[in-house]
C-alpha cells in the first residue's frame, strides 16, 4: 500500500463524556485498518468526521456549525466528511437535505461501519427514518482522544426515565446496562494504557444493573472494580434522584480510592416544575437528600445542574430554586436556559416564560453560584488535597494545571499550579499533594508539597 493511498482521518467530537466513548470506539476501529492514519491536525486530513451532539438547542447548533466550517474544505484538500452521533439518529434526513456536502452517515447502532464510511464502501449506516439506538457496546478497542489523566467507562447506554424535557431517549433508546465483566474487562484495558482515573459514565449511573436484576448495581460494580484494578482514582457521573442507593455513599465515605465527589443533576426543586418535568422528588426530600449525602461523606464535593424557563416556572417557583441554592452551597453548580426539544411533551406545554425571562433567571442563578463556589474554594487555601497534575497550562507554560478530588475532568474548575513543580516526575499525568495557595470563582491555586 502506497503512501498515497493511506487516507488520514481526523476527528471532531462535540457533547457529553458518553459520545466522547463512542467518538473512541469508532477511532478504535480506524486505528485496526492498515488503509487509515489517524491525524489530530485536521488540516491535513484527507477525511474528516464530525461527531455530533443533540441534546439541546444549542449543542444541536453547535455540530451544525462546525459541519458547516468542515464542508468548506471540500474540494481543498478535504475528501470525504462523515457525520456521526445523536443527531445522524433523528436528524439523518434533514442533515442530508440540508447539508449535501455530508458523504457519510454513521448511526449510534453502527460505530464498527467507521473503516467502510471512511474508504467510501458504504455511504449510510444510520437508520433511514427516526430511530431509538438499541445496540449496546462491549469488548471493542478505544483509541483515547484525550491522553490518558482519565478516561471514562460507559457502565449503561439508553435512559427509561420519563422526564418531559429530554429528547436522549429518542436517540439513546432504552436504558440497558452492561455486564460486570465487560466493565471490569475494559477498566482493565484502559489501566494497561495507563489512564490515572476511572469515571463511570450513562445516563442514568445510578439505575446501573437494575435491568439486569442486580439490586445496589453501581455499588457493586465499584467494589468490584477497586478489587480487580489499581486505579488511585475512581469517580462516577452522574447521579439521577430516584434511583440514588445510600449504599454507595456509604462505600465512598470509607474507601478513599471511590472518591468523594457527586454530580447530581436535579433540573429544579419546585414541586409543580419537578411534576411537569415528571422529575421525582421534592423540596423537602432533595434537602434531606444534600443533607444525608454530607453525613454519609463529611469531605463530599457535590455539583448539580438546574433549567431555568421550563413550562410553568413563574417567578414563585423560580424563588424557589433560588433559595434551594442558597441553602444547599454547592461545590460546583451549572445550569441551562429551557429549549423546547422536537417531539417531547414539553414542547407542547403552556406556560412558557420568555427567552429573555429565562436567561435573566439562569444569569441571576449563576451568580449566586459564582459567589458561593468563591466562598468554597476559599476555603480550602491552606489545606493540602491529593492532586492529579495533568500538564502545562493552556494560557501559559509558566503554570501546570490539573484537579484535586473535587474537580471532575472537563466540567469544573481547574488546579493551577505555580510552585514546586520541581517535586512532581518529568512524566505527566502524575498524583501529588498539593497546599492551595489561592482561590477564584472556578479555579484554585497550588504549590506542589509531595508525593501522594
Amino acid at each position: 500500500m502506497s503512501e498515497k493511498a493511506i487516507r488520514r482521518v481526523g476527528m471532531i467530537s462535540l457533547g457529553c463524556p458518553k459520545n466522547l466513548v463512542d467518538a473512541e470506539i469508532m477511532l478504535g476501529q480506524l486505528a485496526a485498518d492498515t488503509e487509515v492514519r489517524i491525524t489530530n491536525d485536521l488540516g491535513e486530513a484527507d477525511v474528516v468526521i464530525v461527531n455530533t451532539c443533540g441534546f439541546i438547542d444549542a449543542a444541536k447548533q453547535e455540530s451544525i456549525d462546525t459541519i458547516l466550517e468542515v464542508a468548506e474544505r471540500k474540494g481543498k484538500g478535504l475528501e470525504r466528511l462523515i457525520v456521526s452521533g445523536c443527531m445522524v439518529q433523528k436528524y439523518k434526513s434533514d442533515l442530508a437535505e440540508s447539508i449535501p456536502e455530508i458523504d457519510a452517515f454513521v448511526g449510534l447502532d453502527h460505530l464498527e461501519k467507521i473503516t467502510e464510511a471512511v474508504t467510501g464502501e458504504v455511504d449510510d449506516a444510520a437508520p433511514a427514518r427516526r430511530k431509538m439506538s438499541v445496540r449496546l457496546y462491549e469488548d471493542l478497542p478505544r483509541v483515547l482522544a484525550q491522553g490518558n489523566a482519565h478516561a471514562y467507562l460507559k457502565v449503561s447506554e439508553g435512559c427509561s426515565n420519563p422526564c418531559t424535557f429530554c429528547a436522549i431517549p429518542q436517540m439513546r433508546g432504552k436504558f440497558r446496562s452492561r455486564t460486570i465483566a465487560s466493565l471490569v474487562r475494559e477498566a482493565q484495558q484502559l489501566q494497561t494504557q495507563g489512564v490515572r482515573e476511572l469515571c463511570l459514565v450513562a445516563q442514568d449511573t445510578t439505575r446501573y444493573g437494575e435491568d439486569l436484576g442486580m439490586a445496589s448495581g453501581l455499588t457493586k460494580l465499584v467494589e468490584t472494580l477497586l478489587a480487580e484494578t489499581d486505579f488511585r482514582w475512581i469517580r462516577f457521573l452522574y447521579a439521577y434522584p430516584g434511583s440514588l442507593d445510600w449504599s454507595l455513599f456509604e462505600l465512598m465515605g470509607k474507601e478513599p480510592r471511590f472518591v468523594s465527589y457527586c454530580d447530581i443533576p436535579l433540573q429544579h426543586v419546585s414541586q409543580s416544575v419537578l411534576e411537569r418535568m415528571r422529575r421525582p422528588g421534592s423540596p423537602r426530600e432533595y434537602r434531606e437528600m444534600v443533607t444525608r449525602m454530607r453525613e454519609l461523606v463529611p469531605d463530599l464535593s457535590l455539583r448539580t445542574t438546574f433549567i431555568t424557563g421550563h413550562p410553568g416556572e413563574g417567578p414563585k417557583e423560580f424563588g424557589e430554586l433560588y433559595d434551594f441554592v442558597e441553602w444547599a452551597q454547592f461545590d460546583q453548580m451549572g445550569a441551562f436556559v429551557f429549549s423546547p426539544e422536537d417531539h417531547t411533551l414539553a414542547e407542547r406545554m403552556k406556560d412558557l416564560p420568555t427567552r429573555k425571562t429565562a436567561e435573566r433567571r439562569r444569569a441571576k442563578l449563576m451568580e449566586l453560584q459564582q459567589k458561593i463556589s468563591a466562598s468554597r474554594n476559599q476555603a480550602r487555601v491552606g489545606k493540602v488535597y491529593d492532586a492529579i497534575v495533568t500538564g502545562v497550562c493552556e494560557e501559559t507554560e509558566h503554570l501546570l494545571e490539573g484537579r484535586i478530588i473535587g474537580q471532575a475532568p472537563e466540567i469544573d474548575g481547574r488546579l493551577l499550579i505555580n510552585d514546586g513543580i520541581d517535586l512532581l516526575p518529568k512524566d505527566l499525568p502524575a498524583f501529588a499533594r498539593v497546599e492551595i495557595t489561592d482561590a477564584h470563582p472556578y479555579d484554585i491555586v497550588g504549590s506542589v508539597t509531595g508525593a501522594p
